[in-house]
């Protein structure tokens, strides 16, 4: 949460101008590298030639030698590297570079160690070798790629598909540059490329050009456009061409929409492995990657589809998303200000009374003891009275989560009465982040003087685990909300180290959680930047030219200087300040690694710990956990929701690239703040939001305590328009929970862009205002005021795809390629099911568990060619391992309906209605009417159950109990009509 950061401008300046191990030291004054006078690495540097060249059936290798005098621009050159490209698979390849001599008493460098992230993994199972054939300055693997490489004027090299001789990673026309503190290099891209990914940002999906992509996780208020709480180093590149009538391929300008054409797509995905600072920069054909430091590790995935991509992607580097349990998917309400167990007890209530349903409650840092992780407040959120909450909430069907912050408070040593037993246990393991002296690294954030768990530390995940089973006992959480771990910190530096009585914050945090009138004051009042403490350091270091001003060293050969490096990345900070809103770069590891080399990786270590602590509280449940700073790979263990939002227009747009971004990263359990955190909301905005975000998997809405309430029940349009989306939502959480296991065991996407699910459709590559949920729904929202409509487009209808409105169930009427206008008046949100699916849904109910206990119905919605199919996956919700699962399969034609289960568990709800979209049944030989003749198994069944309408071309089969009295899919069914 970001409420205030800028306290107490003499703190401030204290900190900045503090000279000490403790603190960031020797900056120097210093423009950026965006200002047109600083040194451009591209035409000052020799870059490397190669030599020692040389190759198998699976790899080239070579020395890249310094081509020329050092540069040493932002860091000392390394003379000799070690170039390696690995032919690890059919779709996967792998180029790093490393310095050649590694001195392990040298801390000039930095090579990121396996245990830490460990490194992409090819699965050789059934990986043949493919022959391999070589050429003047090239090789070719097999069928899948070949390297080219070139020594003038100093080593390029280029990667190519061999299927179409695509060009996929090209660094001729630059130099490599490889410093200790700088590492650059250049990929050309073609003319209107299509690049998406390399968060975590605030914009559209498809990067524009001219960006400058910072990845360094930070603590901050959403901006656009800039750095936030992530980092993924991952892009997908998708490029169109047509075929002409000799199959050649002919490369596509971007958003071509003529749908007379035959087009093609291929997509490949790039992960660059490092941990460090980083920054991203598109320019015109061309993408330039640099680095404060480490190795280049990069993986190539050839795809050639999205789909393809972001599995191997997963299934090879990063690691399939956890599972979630089924309740996870119901509503999650939040707010900062819920100040007691009464005023939780009431919103269940409210939200009762409204017909609203209600999975999960929250409560952000209200509930603790003066801001103090795995605490609570004994006035207002005591042991017993929260028990006594608990009960009846579990009882009714609904769960608790409650936040915990990364950051330990730090008693104060002159205060005997000042004890707590988190910190005590974790400084008698000696758990906690240090200063380069060894001493305690001791910053500031809620609770005041705080410490950081050190997870590099073999004992720190065995003390968080204690400390989440040791909570629970007292308060039954039922999963856990991580935030602020970046880290964050409010203070530059090791602000609390030498005077360690000195606690800035102690007085807010004594304010009790129902004075909400002064907490307002308090947090509304204030900065919400670090402005104050940045403009503190201008004036410790000395005077600006300009109002940008920038903290930066000047190289020394073999020497880092960590806290204010020779480049500046573009940090969303004042001055670029590492240390602002975060642990200083200097904060020292149990194993010897500073902060600086690993930074990115903070909140993805915590994550890991957080959930292997709940797999202690209980062994058989799967963690459920909502986490905020992310690495490459934390959807292994972890959802994220956006981070601290705003009430704004523009914020709710940006939510969906957002999260489609994440459905890259594999992190499929992604929501944001719904309606808003900050600022205040409106009663339209978030009547549009509150629809918009019952279709993200994770569906929550929180804000603020100095912004007004904004639970959907405060205004009628609102309760009206969220319950209308959550009838939709609560019914087809079946296809959701299927939609999850697919992901979990594939790496399979669960929210979609439609160029991922169409292909070979240019005129897609940019559409992000809609999104389809798995491959079968389309949603398409209002992103903007006082309209009562929205124009969309319907993707394969010129290749015949049906959709069909889920309201009334019928096919809708468009033109290919050509935006359709729909009404969308306030409370209405368009959902469009693709012809060819079939959802299997339950009956929607204020809980999931009563939702869960329903009967079942099955929509076939037929395509073009009068056939569907569609599946489901149903365990018992809970289970890290399933003892029983199933797995149904449905197929449907215009006069079929099978229906084919697979395993062992006994699902008790029975079958009650199909309902067939698209039908096309001769009306004159239909019998009673409109009653048509249905077949179970070659038995009849009651003419009444089966009623045919031919204006709507809509089948019904009701009253289908009779054929699963034990309950639906314990056998295969055949129904014919």
């Amino acid at each position: 949460m970001v409420y205030f950061k800028g306290l107490l401008a003499g703190y401030w300046l204290f900190s900045a101008i503090h000279v000490s191990v403790f603190a960031n030291e020797g900056a120097t004054l210093i423009a950026n590298i965006d200002d047109p006078e600083a040194i451009d690495a591209q035409t000052t540097c020799p870059g490397y030639k190669a030599s020692n060249i040389k190759n198998t059936d699976s790899t080239f290798e070579a020395t890249l030698s310094l081509a020329g005098y050092s540069c040493n621009v932002y860091g000392t050159d390394v003379d000799s590297l070690d170039f390696i490209v690995e032919y690890l698979q059919e779709d996967l390849a792998k180029v790093s570079i490393t310095p050649t001599y590694l001195d392990s008493s040298n801390d000039s460098w930095f090579i990121l160690p396996d245990y830490l992230v460990p490194p992409t993994k090819a699965n050789k199972l059934n990986f043949k070798r493919s022959y391999v054939t070589q050429d003047e300055n090239q090789i070719t693997f097999g069928d899948a790629f070949s390297i080219e490489w070139s020594n003038e004027p100093s080593f390029q090299f280029k990667l190519k598909r061999v299927s179409n001789q695509d060009v996929i990673f090209d660094t001729f026309n630059s130099v490599l540059v490889f410093e200790n503190q700088f590492i650059e290099f250049v990929t050309a891209l073609p003319a209107d490329y299509n690049i998406y990914g390399l968060g975590e940002h605030n914009l559209q999906s498809r990067l524009l050009e001219n960006l400058t992509l910072t990845l360094y996780a930070t603590d901050i208020p959403v901006p656009i456009n800039s750095n936030l709480y992530g980092s993924h180093p991952f892009y997908l590149d998708t490029r169109y061409f047509e075929l002409d009538d000799d199959g050649n391929h002919i490369p596509v300008a971007r958003d071509r929409a003529d749908q007379s054409k035959n087009y093609v797509s291929y997509s490949h995905g790039v992960f660059f492995r490092n941990t460090h600072g980083q920054e991203i920069l598109t320019h015109t054909q061309r993408l330039t990657w640099r680095s404060l430091g480490g190795s280049i590790d990069l993986t190539f995935y050839l795809g050639p589809s999205q789909e393809e991509v972001t599995k191997s992607y997963q299934v090879n580097t990063v690691g399939l998303p956890a599972m979630q349990q089924y309740f996870t998917f119901g509503y999650h309400q939040c707010r900062f200000g819920y100040h007691d167990w009464s005023t939780m007890d009431d919103l269940v209530s409210n939200f009762e009374k409204a017909e609203i349903p209600l999975e999960n409650v929250w409560n952000d840092i209200d509930y603790m003891k003066k801001f103090r992780d795995f605490t609570n407040d004994p006035v207002n959120f005591g042991y017993g009275e929260g028990k006594d909450f608990l009960n009846k909430l579990h009882d009714g069907g609904r769960h608790y989560i409650p936040i915990v912050d990364a950051a330990i408070y730090f008693p104060n040593p002159h205060d005997e009465n000042d004890k707590y037993d988190t910190y005590t246990r974790g400084a008698a393991d000696d758990v906690f982040l240090k200063n380069p002296d060894g001493s305690l690294y001791i910053g500031t954030v809620w609770p005041g003087n705080a410490v950081f768990p050190d997870w590099h530390s073999p004992k720190t995940g065995a003390f968080w685990a204690n400390e989440l089973v040791t909570w629970h006992e007292e308060i039954v959480f039922d999963g856990i909300w991580i935030d602020m771990n970046e880290p964050a910190s409010f203070c530059v530096g090791s602000c609390g180290s030498h005077d360690r009585d000195m606690d800035h914050l102690r007085s807010p945090s004594t304010l009790l959680r129902g004075q909400s009138d002064g907490l307002q004051n308090y947090f509304g009042g204030s900065d919400p930047t670090n402005m104050t403490d940045s403009a503190s350091e201008e004036s410790a270091i000395g005077p600006s030219a300009s109002s940008a001003f920038f903290l930066r060293s000047t190289p020394t050969p073999g020497v880092r200087n960590v806290n204010y490096p020779p480049y500046v990345i573009n940090n969303v900070q004042g001055g670029h300040d590492l240390a602002a809103h975060t642990v200083s770069p200097n904060a020292t590891h149990f194993d010897g690694i500073q902060e600086y080399d690993v930074h990115n990786i903070y909140g993805y270590q915590l994550l890991n710990a957080t959930y292997y602590g709940l797999l202690e509280v209980n062994s058989a449940k799967r963690p459920f956990i909502i986490g905020r700073g992310t690495f490459a790979g934390s959807g292994k263990w972890a959802g994220h929701w956006g981070g601290d939002n705003w009430s704004t227009w523009a914020n709710m747009f940006f939510s969906i690239p957002h999260a489609l971004s994440f459905s890259l990263f594999g992190i499929p359990m992604f929501g944001v703040d719904t309606c808003g955190f900050n600022g205040n909301t409106n009663e339209e905005l978030c009547s549009r939001w509150m629809q918009l975000s019952a279709f993200f998997p994770f569906y929550r809405n929180h804000n603020n305590i100095n912004a007004v309430s904004q639970e959907p029940y405060r205004w009628a349009s609102v309760t009206d328009a969220s319950k209308t989306a959550m009838k939709i939502r609560y019914a087809i959480l079946p296809y959701f929970y299927t939609l999850f296991h697919l992901a979990h065991t594939t790496g399979s996407t669960v929210m979609r862009a439609l160029a991922w699910e169409f292909p070979n459709d240019p005129s897609l590559a940019g559409i992000d205002a809609q999104f389809l949920l798995g491959p079968s729904i389309m949603i398409i929202p209002v992103l903007e005021p006082q309209v009562d409509h929205v124009c969309a487009v319907f993707p394969g209808i010129q290749q015949g795809e049906v959709w069909y409105d889920w309201y009334n169930q019928t096919a809708i009427s468009a033109q290919p390629g050509i935006n359709t206008t729909i009404s969308a008046p306030l409370g209405h949100i368009p959902v469009y099911l693709r012809g060819g699916s079939i959802i299997p849904t339950q009956e929607p109910a204020l809980t999931v568990r009563d939702a869960r206990n329903s009967e079942w119905s099955l929509i076939a919605a037929l395509s073009s060619n009068g056939t569907a199919s569609g599946q489901v996956y149903l365990d018992d919700g809970q289970s890290v391992n399933p003892e029983s699962t199933l797995d149904v399969l449905f197929e449907a034609t215009q006069h079929r309906f099978t229906i084919s289960p697979q395993g062992d568990w006994k699902e008790s709800n029975k079958l009650a209605n199909i309902t067939i979209l698209g039908a096309t049944l001769p009306v004159a030989s239909a019998m009673n009417g409109y009653g048509v003749s249905v077949k179970a198994d070659g038995r009849d069944l009651p003419p009444v159950s089966a009623i045919y309408d031919p204006n709507s071309h809509i089948l019904y089969i009701t009253k289908l109990q009779s054929m699963t009295p034990d309950g639906a899919f314990r056998k295969g069914i055949v129904l014919e009509w």
